[in-house]
């Protein structure tokens, strides 16, 4: 193993339990890898960079990727992309924070049946706008909409577009009151205001009592270990054995090959003249190493984002 974690770029896809934040999830791999010797100083320049790609609730489960080394630069391309997530509404009650974790505002007696809920389902499919519910991260006024929410304050956040590219139900249960679903969704959309405004257009009120993302870009649950083996293999003796390649972030962008000398100049940030492949974005490589997140267009080849991997 490189000194201070050196080498450690690429991917962990962890299967997020039900509890932890995301951000906790990252501290005990954090703490995995000091232990066991590869995560560097606590701070300074040697220090592992290591970070999630999209944040799930403590109560939400499933796939969290979590970025080591150079693939922290990825992260934000990730955030952008769809997310897909299996849902249950649990029919009848209304909570202040659009699931089980909150207050009961509202209750129904009204339990939709699978019919009613299919037929609403084209309404909540494609571009909508769509308001996040106040227990949210989103800042009103410099302040976290939650913390205003907690503090007794009425918060009301203005409609956002997102895009809900699919959305299936998968089983309704009249008889419970539930009823789960499939969505794969934009950026910026919020599963517990989709199951909030699903029960209000079925004539009822409802919170979502179960969440799990099944796929985040292009990471899936076929992908994902649990955090406890995550940590396991962390403490090893080599944990980058256990991590997918820092190229599987964005798996739909084509590879092109570089020299050398090619390297050198795009990890120096300079341009390489001249056309030598069709526009459009492609990981720069020395044989299997990534050098570079490069655009091509028809005059040259110029560098979006360097990687530190030679």
């Amino acid at each position: 193993m490189a000194e201070r974690g050196r080498g450690l770029h690429g991917w962990l896809v962890i299967d997020k339990p039900m509890g932890p934040s995301s951000a906790q999830v990252v501290g005990r791999l954090k703490r995995a890898l000091r232990d066991g010797g590869h995560g560097g100083p606590r701070s300074g320049p040697g220090q592992l960079r290591i970070g999630h790609g999209g944040t799930l609730d403590p109560l939400a489960s499933g796939v969290l990727p979590v970025a080591l080394g150079e693939a922290t630069k990825l992260t934000g391309a990730l955030l952008n992309g769809p997310k897909t997530y299996r849902f249950t509404i649990a029919f009848g009650v209304a909570t202040s924070t659009d699931d089980r974790e909150g207050e009961v505002v509202a209750t129904s007696d009204h339990r939709p049946q699978a019919a009613a809920l299919e037929a609403l389902l084209p309404r909540f499919t494609g571009p909508i706008a769509q308001a996040p519910p106040a227990f949210s991260a989103l800042k009103v006024d410099g302040r976290r909409a939650y913390q205003r929410a907690r503090a007794g304050e009425a918060v009301e956040l203005a409609p956002r577009p997102v895009v809900i590219h699919h959305l299936a139900l998968l089983m309704a249960d009249g008889t419970a009151g539930t009823a789960t679903f499939e969505v794969r969704c934009s950026k910026g959309t919020y599963v517990r205001s989709l199951a909030r405004d699903l029960a209000m257009a079925a004539g009822t009120v409802g919170h979502v009592a179960m969440l799990r993302r099944t796929g985040a870009g292009p990471f899936t649950l076929a992908q994902a270990i649990s955090l406890d083996s995550a940590c396991q293999l962390m403490l090893g003796a080599a944990p980058e054995q256990a991590l997918l390649p820092l190229t599987a972030g964005l798996d739909d962008i084509p590879v092109l090959a570089v020299t050398p000398r090619e390297a050198e100049l795009l990890q120096q940030g300079q341009r390489l003249v001249g056309p030598r492949v069709a526009p459009g974005r492609y990981f720069a490589t020395l044989g299997s190493v990534p050098v570079a997140l490069v655009e091509a267009d028809t005059h040259d080849l110029h560098v979006v984002r360097g990687f530190n991997c030679l």
